[in-house]
């Protein structure tokens, strides 16, 4: 009989005001955090953490205001990177994480690598037109690929995400960007990691 793929189990972190629900897939070994892009939520890295959890603790993350994880009055990215440092911490594994990050919320996995012990950080897609970055996802996988339509949250976290602090690490981790051209980004980059889910996986477990 083969091995069956870790379970999804679902959790979460905070007080009302500031709640963060993720998913996780695996008990031990190395966290695994993924971010997802602006208006989507943390089902679209579903795909690719079934294959990650026999290795590792991965952990998806819907970010303040998506998914099932609360809204906030203001977005401020000191305190999206605090946020998520007590959620990894609380999850007990003492192992520096690889951070994987959908287009703008790279700026998250970055800002948190600067400030905390961090394996790597990777940058999956660019902000490609969905439509055409669509079109190269097979059709089983497109149900983790739809934004939600909300003018008012893209602007405030663009806001957020553009309001860099300053860098207090003097080592940075590796940075790895998967589906960018070295010019310009193809209509097919926005989804690398659901493009071909179990490659995408097995270059986190590389890592690992």
């Amino acid at each position: 009989m083969r091995p069956q793929p870790k379970r999804r189990t679902t959790h979460a972190y905070g007080t009302p005001k500031n709640l963060l629900v993720y998913d996780r897939w695996g008990g031990c070994g190395r966290p695994v955090v993924l971010l997802h892009g602006l208006l989507y939520d943390r089902t679209m890295w579903w795909p690719v953490a079934a294959d990650l959890g026999d290795c590792c603790a991965a952990v998806a993350v819907d970010l303040p205001g998506h998914g099932d994880s609360a809204p906030r009055e203001q977005y401020h990215l000191d305190q999206l990177t605090h946020d998520l440092a007590m959620l990894i911490s609380r999850l007990d594994l003492r192992r520096a994480p690889i951070l994987v990050a959908q287009a703008e919320t790279t700026v998250i996995a970055e800002t948190f690598a600067d400030r905390y012990a961090t394996r790597a950080v990777v940058s999956a897609g660019t902000t490609a037109a969905v439509d055409d970055a669509l079109a190269e996802v097979p059709e089983p996988y497109r149900q983790f690929a739809v934004p939600r339509n909300d003018r008012a949250l893209l602007t405030a976290y663009r806001e957020c995400l553009t309001a860099r602090g300053t860098r207090t690490r003097s080592a940075t981790p590796s940075r790895i960007r998967v589906g960018e051209t070295p010019r310009a980004p193809r209509g097919d980059d926005l989804f690398p990691h659901l493009r071909d889910p179990a490659a995408f996986a097995a270059m986190l477990r590389e890592l690992c």
